[in-house]
């Protein structure tokens, strides 16, 4: 009881006391604080004691205070207050409240000239955001000024992620915070192509994490949950750590996630907490104060000692001391140096009670002379060191970047990583480098599945490791020497890519990775939601899209290419107008006959007409003379007719056999979908599989191409599909096949391949790509990430794709015919018909002379016995031949060409006799011509002959009168001809005639005639 009495007469003695000073001092602050600011007040109050103590800054006088809360959300309420404090003789104002209540404070302290200084407070906590500005009277000073410095949030926040390399983010704000304060940062995000979504975060946070889990799909989730992998958090700490715990214990978020929290109001109490409360990598942006490591110097500033719980940085209040505490604390004694320095110039004004509300009120006259003393000079407390400059705002800050490592234990300690000012930008760098450094060392377990070229067996030693080769082995290998592990691979036990099975399970290398029996995942491994909904996947490190593996059209032997310039139909009609043009000259010449040279042997029948109008078509030429004008006209156009048709041939069929046109139906993925010949398949339960059936059932994805194409795959009961790609490749090299597969591992086996059988069609457009899976949450997806991307760009990577897939290809990977390997030149397959049409009429001509020879046998048989043909060839050619030349007086009589047929004597029977022989004539002007070996017995048939007739014979016949003939197997005059069968000669057509005079027949040398084979007559 003693002690509780001491302590009440202490309190009423110091009462007492202030009431005294406060009725004697002329030093009177007045303060207007949040309601939600009840530290600040204490930490006001604090500083003003720790000032009362402290004899050489203030000496005799003390100050005195007085304070007001008000709503922030309530200028009205904070001017009608701050009017009541200036009433009360305030030379100074002190505020710490938001941007809405602190523009109708400045404007009130410029008219009644009361230094103001604001300390901007932001609502629960929240990042700040620029105040408006207040619209001024020009010319007027500015008696506001800012102690907190300007908000730099924007600055900061777009060097940290430009730092970090991120290009897709997430941006939460809590429902405090003004999202006008970042319009600037999101404007410069748009201009450098970054992708950035925005969240607000409610303040039932629990409430707002259950509605996404109810509104939302799967696949929704799924994507969602990758776009929080990062994000930046502008929200209060309290708010964050609410939400940061909200998200892990939801599985919203893995351990690879990366976020960013900026506030300025972050004490060391809160960075602990949310370090305890976050999983995966943590970033922390907040203002710090440069101050001294030791506690004397820290709290010692000049001629004033600070108190001790609000410096000394092992006490529990100085580590949860606020932002706007320690401002508050310097302002307080910023303001008592202030009145130092104006009493020892004696230029101070006392101040009488001001009044708002009437009209004529001045305002005080020494406003402006304590606003130029404290702009002036500056001190050193809690903030380090504050001052002004001429614009009235606080031009120090600086900021500090603290982070976490990737991992998964929770409480991982905080190291500095960079900090950040107005003048010298981010010093520091934020590369996770423990991350690299303690990958040396590091031994991952990677599951792979053959695939060329991606992943193959190079090397297969019983009794020692395989080794493998390909493309992905070569990025694997890229990444291991940079970031220094090692790793040991296997194939995946089932050699599948994995699938989810119908009980919830992966299989293949998908289930390698969920089970957690492999670290990493290499293959040709597409990037989908579905498998990212399970694992992780590095950013792609090559385009993917789907292609189709067909065998190249062999070359068909076109044996009558020869025929291929003109169409069936112009050869038709080419045929039609042969027959017609040598009907048209045969008709010509039949109304008007020509006049025929002497001793010409040509005629003008149809069968002559034809094949002189065929002849001059081939230009081959002609044999029978036309000499009337119309028939020349005919034929003058017909020349030119044919010249233009050759010579069109020829020009065509020179381009068609050393072009070959093969047209394949099949030249694209649509090509592919519209046919229904060729069957095609893809492997079955594989990422191809599954992008055919989403884009052709999803109504959100649906493509009608991919929609035929599943149908077709599909329509025998998935019977075209294989189990493995090598089984697919096979089918399609031996027999009607198409393979739709990964374009990249196609265009590979068609370059490979020995007889260069194959080509490809793809689609132009990859709409997915190659990745490396990681088990979920792994804590080295970023880092692989980054290298690959540094490999795209320095081109490393452009280098290993054209290790397996070089541009000098020896095969033409999208030619869909074998290809000629050298030059141009002709082959027999393009001259084939020709060949058989020369074979053809060489048979046909063997045939015709068969027939011949037969039909001439056969006549030759009908021919009557020798003893009766005695008389009756000798009658008849004692008719026929009186006839002939007594018939016209004319020695150029011309006889039809059917008017003489003579049948050929034997003259085997006849008794021996001499035998005189009479050379060959050839009457004028018709094809008689007659060979005649005549017995001695009848010589004076010839001799018979009057001279009428004589003229008529082109060739005379033997000397008479004891003259010797000529035997015709010996060199005379007439040419030699064949032997009939029956002893006598076949008449023939004589092309060039020479003219014999007529000469009686007189006695010669005498012949033996027995049976001589060679006796007898043909006309």
């Amino acid at each position: 009881m003693k002690v509780i009495s001491a302590l009440l007469l202490v309190a009423v003695f110091w009462s007492q006391e202030w009431k005294s000073a406060l009725s004697d001092s002329i030093i009177h602050i007045g303060a207007i604080f949040d309601e939600s600011a009840r530290k600040d007040d204490e930490v006001f109050r604090l500083a003003v004691a720790d000032l009362n103590l402290n004899n050489e800054i203030l000496e005799t006088e003390k100050i005195t205070f007085s304070v007001e809360f008000v709503d922030g959300n309530n200028p009205f309420q904070a001017v009608q207050e701050a009017c009541e404090l200036m009433n009360r003789g305030i030379l100074a104002l002190v505020s710490s409240i938001g941007c809405m209540s602190a523009s109708s404070l400045q404007t009130l302290a410029d008219a009644m000239h009361i230094p103001h200084l604001l300390i901007q407070r932001s609502p629960a906590g929240s990042p700040r955001s620029v105040c408006p500005q207040t619209s001024r009277i020009p010319g007027t000073d500015d008696y506001t000024l800012m102690v907190r410095p300007p908000v730099y949030l924007n600055e900061v926040i777009m060097q940290v992620v430009s730092e970090y390399s991120w290009q897709k983010f997430i941006l939460f704000y809590d429902s405090d915070f003004d999202i006008r304060g970042i319009e600037d940062f999101l404007d410069r995000t748009s201009q450098q192509g970054m992708d950035v979504s925005l969240q607000k975060v409610e303040s039932n946070i629990n409430m707002m994490i259950t509605s996404l889990f109810r509104t939302m799909r799967v696949e929704e989730l799924h994507r969602y949950r990758d776009t929080l992998r990062r994000a930046v958090l502008f929200m209060s700490p309290a708010t964050a750590k609410a939400f940061i715990t909200e998200v892990v214990e939801t599985n919203l978020v893995a351990f690879d996630c990366h976020w960013i929290l900026i506030n300025e109001e972050i004490t060391d109490y809160d960075l602990q907490e949310l370090v305890m409360k976050s999983i995966g990598r943590l970033t922390l942006v907040r203002q710090t104060f440069p101050m001294p490591q030791n506690t004397t110097q820290r709290c010692v500033k000049h001629n004033h000692r600070i108190n001790t719980s609000l410096c000394d940085l092992k006490n529990a209040r100085a580590q949860q001391l606020e932002i706007s505490n320690r401002y508050i604390y310097d302002s307080v004694l910023l303001l008592a140096n202030t009145f130092h320095r104006k009493l020892e110039d004696r230029k101070w004004h006392s101040m009488a009670s001001l009044s708002c509300i009437r009209k004529n009120s001045k305002p005080w006259q020494g406003g402006k002379s304590m606003l130029d003393t404290i702009k002036k000079f500056g001190v050193s407390g809690l903030t380090s060191f504050l001052e002004f400059t001429n614009n009235g705002t606080n031009p120090n800050i600086f900021f500090e970047i603290l982070g976490t490592n990737y991992g998964e234990d929770r409480g991982r300690g905080v190291s500095r990583l960079a900090t950040w000012d107005p003048v010298h930008g981010l010093n520091g760098t934020l590369t996770d480098r423990k991350l690299e450094n303690n990958m040396r060392g590091v031994v991952l377990r990677v599951a792979t599945v053959l695939e060329e070229p991606f992943v193959m067996v190079s090397e297969n030693v019983l009794g020692k490791p395989k080794k493998y080769q390909g493309f992905s082995i070569d990025v694997l290998d890229a990444l291991s020497s940079y970031l220094g592990f090692k790793y040991e691979i296997y194939v995946a036990p089932d050699h599948k890519y994995g699938s989810l099975q119908p009980d919830g399970q992966w299989n293949g290398l998908m289930g390698e990775l969920v089970f957690k029996r492999a670290d990493v995942g290499l293959s040709a491994l597409t990037i989908t939601s579905e498998r990212e909904s399970v694992v992780d996947f590095t950013t792609r490190y090559m385009d993917y899209s789907v292609g189709v593996l067909l065998r190249k059209a062999e070359r068909t032997v076109d044996m009558f290419a020869c025929l291929a310039p003109f169409d069936l139909s112009l050869w038709a009609c080419i045929a039609g107008t042969v027959l017609l043009v040598g009907i048209l000259v045969y008709l010509l010449n039949w109304l008007n006959p020509p006049r025929l040279p002497m001793g010409s042997v040509s005629s003008t029948t149809l069968y002559n007409s034809m094949w002189f109008v065929y002849g001059s078509f081939v230009q081959q030429g002609g044999e029978v003379p036309y000499t009337t004008l119309a028939t020349r006209m005919m034929m003058g156009v017909w020349w030119m007719f044919a010249l233009i048709v050759i010579s069109s041939y020829t020009a065509n069929l020179a381009a068609f056999l050393t072009i070959s046109r093969i047209e394949n139906s099949i030249q694209s993925l649509q090509d592919l979908s519209k046919q229904t010949d060729l069957p095609y398949g893809t492997v079955l339960d594989s990422a191809v599989y599954d992008q055919v059936r989403s884009k052709s059932m999803n109504p959100f994805e649906r493509d009608p191409m991919y929609s035929q194409m599943w149908r077709m795959i599909n329509r025998t009961g998935g019977d075209t599909n294989v189990e493995e790609s090598k089984e697919g490749i096979r089918k399609v090299k031996y027999g009607r096949f198409g393979f739709v597969w990964d374009a990249a591992v196609l265009e590979y086996v068609a370059n490979n391949d020995e007889d260069c059988s194959f080509y490809t069609v793809s689609s132009n457009a990859p709409d997915r790509g190659y990745g490396i899976a990681m088990q979920h949450g792994s804590p080295y997806r970023d880092i692989f990430s980054q290298r690959i991307l540094e490999l795209q760009q320095n081109g490393d990577m452009d280098i290993l794709k054209l290790k397996w897939w070089p541009r000098d290809s020896p095969c033409d990977l999208y030619s869909s015919v074998q290809t000629r390997q050298r030059g141009n030149a002709l082959d027999i397959h393009s001259f084939a018909g020709v060949f058989c049409v020369l074979a053809a009429g060489v048979v046909l001509s063997c045939l015709i002379a068969m027939v011949e020879s037969w039909w001439s046998r056969r006549k030759g048989s009908r021919v009557p016995s020798k003893e009766d043909d005695k008389e009756i060839d000798l009658e008849h050619l004692h008719r026929r031949v009186n006839s002939l030349c007594t018939e016209d007086e004319s020695p150029h009589k011309q006889f039809s060409t059917s008017s003489v047929d003579l049948t050929p004597l034997d003259m085997d029977a006849l008794p021996a006799a001499r035998q005189a022989l009479e050379q060959i004539s050839d009457f004028r002007n018709t094809h008689i011509t007659t060979t005649t070996f005549i017995p001695e017995q009848i010589q004076t048939l010839s001799r018979t002959l009057s001279a009428k007739a004589a003229a008529g014979f082109s060739a005379g016949f033997g000397s008479g009168g004891g003259g010797v003939l000529q035997d015709h197997r010996t060199g005379g005059v007439g040419p030699f001809r064949q032997r009939a069968p029956n002893g006598g000669f076949f008449r023939s057509p004589i092309k060039t005639m020479s003219s014999i005079p007529y000469q009686p027949t007189g006695p010669g040398p005498n012949f033996g005639y027995g049976n001589d084979p060679d006796r007898g007559t043909s006309i």
